[in-house]
């Protein structure tokens, strides 16, 4: 057996910030790549394989991973109906992936049916068989589809809230009972404590503590969706010397969005210099420049080229020329202040000037991934949640947010959200939201940015910004990253007024999808019990972290004596993707880690998905303005939710899963216009009444004001009645972590 060095500080950066660097490049062409001491794991010493009784401390030299107390007999089997979201990308390969066969960068060759490398790798490891019984349904219906048949397999998908749901009600295992037997989640629990609060499923009675489920981070401590623009587009319109001309534009909407900034005063705001050195204050002086929207208004409907001088005017005088002939910057350079305002002011030069940014006659403003796709659609409401500085629309539970007064409040009962989406029809009035999403066609944004048809989007950098090099043509300068995270109104209880600063909610954390252990699966048989509690301690083990992130050794890249090549990343070593792996996801999957990791490694499908093999497969674009905004997060200017109780509450993350009892959640359950299949549904074939009023106001019964919409909300559909029960849950959980924490 091979040993490492490597693994016991791996674990380290798998729980710290994975905010994206900008220093490194792609795997197999990093330059600051060293040799890690040690050598790679090539298989964990469990009590199981070693036929061991538990009894003897099985922790050898040759693997510093802590051995579980957990024995089973080798080869057993573990029926696994898990996955994520769809057949292909479950533990083994479907057809659609692997065809008649699929050669993959091990140099093995896999056929339909066939576990995918990291779950072999699992087995291998592990000393178990595993059984793939997974449907190829989303959380929730893979759940469903079991549920009534949960005797038929050992560990099952769903949702956090699911599992918690039915755990309490007695059909899961509850996890927490083991804990001290499985020395790798314990560790991780113990040093994540708001990880340890979002996945306790009781906190009272023979149940206290329990968990039903093993938590699944898609990075962890970092931010996760930010806004994205063409900014080659941006720095035509706004940069350079003397007035923009151009021999055609459009014609502005007749305005209907109204200003939501200031239209006279002055608005400091604290922002990281240009060049990333320290922050200096940036002044909004609306006394000199006006408010830009309150000035288009008063223009009405104007040509383009008039609305971009207009902007460039604005800027040079609000700004006292702080920008100077580069004002692009406002928006997407690191020291970009840009706000709601200033964005609706782009927006209208850019859908009034396709003639002179993509040559057509049309061009589209905001855009959402899969316009056909609810879970894709209802980004554009979290992002009205920046812009507008109301809280819940990003919520890890539902529209939950922990307040000033440490109590819970939902957006969907609170007129702050419904003023965001008001403001956000008014966009769509004018046609500043793509006509796609409006019409739920089945446009995506690759054929947006494939077609020069689409300016921006919110959505994750890693996944969107590869387009660059996949649809975009980089010989004419085009240019797709992340612009800074916008200013906006917040209320966080430090003034009476709220305050002028930036803030994002889309923070990671436990994520809304889990896997937990059928009680009538494993039955009395401790041999499957003791296999899967096994499966999951590994999971968050230093190796079984990286395995579950990088699938198996092949797929990284080793030295001649099968030592991990590293980089440094957030100032740890991780290792470095092999350059077979590189390639092959250009190949395979144009350069989407995601995608390649889940459909062809089988690794991310659920545990602990490190950001540092995602980093390495990063566009050049992607890394800098990730990058700006990593430098603004670390120096103060972008605040965020914070995984832990807070002094000030409002700054604290709501818990994934709140430990509501199984009564509770009965009652929460006969709330089905508020359930994942009601009116706010963030599923792929949902509905959601936030998405419907940006695409077309107040419409329904119930519904056709906001005041009658948060009426029906609270009192119709039980929203005050949920919002009672889950502050019971909170105030319960609160408590417990007082109680656990002297």
């Amino acid at each position: 057996m091979r040993k490492t060095r490597i693994a016991s500080s791996l674990i380290a950066v798998s729980v710290a910030a994975a905010t994206l660097l900008t220093a490194c490049g792609p795997s197999g062409n990093n330059e600051n790549a060293t040799t890690t001491s040690g050598t790679t794991p090539a298989a964990a010493t469990t009590t199981a394989a070693e036929g061991n009784s538990g009894g003897e401390d099985t922790t050898t030299a040759e693997n510093n991973t802590p051995a579980s107390a957990l024995a089973y007999d080798a080869g057993t089997v573990l029926r696994m109906a898990t996955g994520y979201n769809s057949k292909e990308t479950g533990l083994s390969f479907d057809a659609e992936v692997a065809g008649e066969g699929i050669q993959l960068a091990d140099g093995n060759t896999y056929h339909t049916g066939d576990l995918k490398p990291t779950w072999v790798e699992v087995q291998n490891r592990l000393n178990i068989t595993i059984e793939d019984k997974y449907q190829g349904n989303n959380s929730t219906k893979e759940f469903e589809y079991w549920k009534a048949q949960l005797d038929q397999v050992d560990m099952v998908s769903g949702t956090a809230s699911l599992l918690t749901e039915n755990g309490t009600a007695g059909a899961l295992v509850n996890i927490g009972e083991y804990l001290d037997s499985m020395p790798n989640f314990k560790a991780y629990l113990e040093q994540n404590p708001i990880v340890r609060l979002s996945i306790t499923g009781s906190t009272s009675g023979d149940t206290k503590g329990a968990i039903y489920f093993s938590p699944y981070f898609d990075g962890v401590n970092d931010i996760e969706r930010m806004p994205l623009m063409r900014v080659d587009w941006v720095a035509k319109l706004l940069d350079g010397d003397g007035a923009f001309a151009a021999d055609a534009s459009n014609t502005t909407a007749a305005p209907v969005y109204q200003p939501y900034m200031p239209t006279s005063g002055k608005v400091e705001i604290e922002t990281v210099k240009l060049d990333g050195s320290g922050t200096e204050t940036v002044t909004k002086d609306y006394d000199t420049g006006g408010n830009i929207i309150a000035k288009m208004n008063d223009a009405g409907a104007i040509s383009g080229v008039d609305a971009v001088n207009m902007l460039r005017t604005y800027i040079d005088e609000a700004y006292n020329g702080y920008y100077g002939t580069t004002r692009s910057n406002l928006f997407v350079g690191q020291n970009a202040a840009w706000d709601a305002d200033e964005l609706v002011a782009l927006l209208r030069c850019v859908v009034a000037n396709p003639q002179t940014l993509n040559g057509t006659d049309s061009i589209q403003g905001l855009f959402s991934r899969e316009d056909d796709n609810n879970q894709r659609r209802v980004d554009m409401f979290r992002f009205a949640g920046s812009l507008f500085g109301v809280r819940g629309l990003e919520s890890r539970s539902d529209y939950l947010y922990v307040g000033t007064d440490n109590k819970l409040h939902d957006a969907r009962q609170e007129p702050e959200a419904y003023a965001a989406m008001d403001r956000m029809n008014a966009m769509a009035q004018e046609g500043l939201i793509s006509k796609s999403f409006i019409d739920s066609s089945k446009e995506s944004s690759s054929t947006m940015l494939e077609n020069d048809m689409g300016f921006m989007h919110y959505d994750y950098n890693q996944t969107q910004t590869v387009l660059n090099e996949t649809k975009l043509q980089k010989e004419d300068g085009e240019k797709y990253m992340a612009a800074m995270v916008p200013v906006a109104h917040w209320f966080d209880g430090s003034s009476d007024d709220g305050v002028y600063m930036r803030f994002t909610e889309s923070w990671r954390s436990v994520k809304t999808d889990g896997w937990g252990i059928s009680k009538a699966g494993v039955g009395d048989d401790t041999n499957k019990l003791n296999a899967a509690l096994s499966l999951i301690d590994y999971a968050y083990s230093p190796e079984g972290q990286i395995l579950m992130s990088y699938g198996p050794d092949a797929f990284i890249m080793t030295d001649a004596d099968g030592n991990y090549m590293t980089f440094k990343f957030n100032g740890t070593d991780m290792p470095m993707i092999a350059q077979a792996t590189y390639d092959e996801l250009w190949e395979k999957a144009s350069g989407n880690y995601t995608n390649y990791a889940r459909k062809y490694l089988g690794s991310t499908l659920s545990f602990v998905k490190s950001q540092a093999f995602e980093y390495q497969c990063t566009s050049e674009a992607g890394r800098e303005g990730a990058g700006y905004i990593s430098t603004a997060i670390g120096l103060g200017t972008i605040k965020h939710p914070e995984l832990a109780l807070t002094e000030n509450a409002w700054y604290t993350s709501v818990p994934t899963v709140l430990p509501n009892t199984k009564t509770e959640n009965d009652m929460i359950g006969t709330f089905t216009e508020l359930g994942a299949k009601g009116k706010f549904g963030q599923n792929k074939d949902g509905e959601n009444l936030f998405v419907n009023i940006i695409c077309g106001g107040y419409t329904g019964e119930g519904t056709s004001s906001a005041e009658e919409t948060i009426t029906t909300v609270s009192d119709a559909w039980s929203g005050a009645q949920y919002l009672a029960l889950k502050q019971d849950a909170w105030q319960r959980l609160v408590n417990y972590y007082n109680e656990m924490n002297g």
